[in-house]
């Protein structure tokens, strides 16, 4: 369920989001794990929360080579994980 209250939605943002897997540190130096989505920041700024239906919570922390506009990359643990999510178009709300 989205975050409520003080944490009222700035705007909605349809997007494809893609699942992916890697190890490592993200753009602002936090380790990858759940809740942790790579964009484009000339679309969404880094450090930026989210919510995405299907996944829950997340935070604008990395970018990657392939997004680019609406296109954003969710953190799975596993690759089975990532791919079982595959490729979707969702509609995410995005909070200031």
């Amino acid at each position: 369920m989205p975050p409520s209250g003080a944490d009222a939605p700035s705007y909605r943002l349809r997007v494809d989001a893609v699942g992916y897997s890697l190890p490592g540190k993200t753009t602002i130096g936090i380790p990858v794990r759940k809740g942790v989505v790579a964009v484009d920041p000339n679309v969404i700024p880094l450090r930026t929360r989210l919510y995405v239906p299907g996944y829950g919570k997340a935070v604008a922390a990395d970018v990657g080579t392939a997004v680019k506009g609406r296109i954003i990359d969710l953190w799975f643990p596993t690759r089975a994980k990532a791919r079982k999510w595959g490729r979707r178009t969702v509609v995410i709300t995005v909070y200031r």
